[in-house]
């Protein structure tokens, strides 16, 4: 079994042992600063859309609902605890404050559609909550935006997943190259949080 085959196969057993629940508590977290991408969760719950044992109308209502849950609690993060909270706690919750600047800064030039926009962009969806409390955006505005945009990026998700399921013995033809290529993105991965790691490190030192 490759590399691609075993994560599809580990990523789809997980979810399917949990069902919408295990949907919504990845979710939860991927709207938050932890690192969960809803890349490696919709397109595995849209695998089991094809198998019967998820519906479409399922997967997109609890991957939503968990979506609007971990947003709120970013939301909320800003809004009550304000920039002091953040920088004491931040750490705890592996949030880099460097990357939440750029979030702040990026939220300050597009306003409340940076809700909905941010949706499709990684990283800054899953800090772009923490700015929009800390600037005392309209919280029902920040809900219905949150709705639209995480709504249509986990369907998109899904969608991807479930032509990916009915296509899987074409797809696996071309595994050892999509191994390599996923081996590549694992590796950038590790090397950037290294990186962001030593980067935190090497701050405290200058600091104290």
């Amino acid at each position: 079994m490759g590399i691609t085959e075993w994560i599809a196969t580990t990523a789809v057993a997980f979810i399917a042992a949990t069902s919408y629940p295990g949907i919504f508590l990845l979710m939860v977290l991927e709207s938050m600063v932890f690192p969960v991408p809803s890349e490696a969760v919709m397109p595995f719950a849209g695998f089991l859309i094809v198998t019967g044992q998820f519906t479409f109308t399922g997967v997109i209502i609890a991957s939503t609902l968990g979506s609007i849950v971990g947003s709120l609690a970013s939301y909320a993060m800003g809004f009550y605890g304000g920039k002091p909270f953040i920088k004491r706690f931040g750490k705890f919750l592996l949030l880099d404050t460097h990357d939440l600047e750029i979030t702040e800064r990026f939220f300050a030039k597009r306003g409340e559609l940076t809700i909905f926009i941010s949706r499709f962009i990684p990283i800054i969806r899953h800090m772009i909550s923490i700015p929009a409390g800390l600037g005392k955006m309209n919280i029902w505005k920040f809900i219905v935006y949150t709705i639209l945009g995480a709504g249509m990026w986990n369907a998109f998700l899904a969608y991807v997943g479930f032509k990916l399921k009915e296509n899987w013995t074409e797809v696996m033809k071309y595994s050892h190259t999509i191994d390599i290529v996923v081996v590549g993105v694992l590796g950038l991965a590790f090397l950037y949080y290294a990186y962001k790691v030593y980067v935190n490190l090497t701050k405290k030192k200058t600091a104290s």
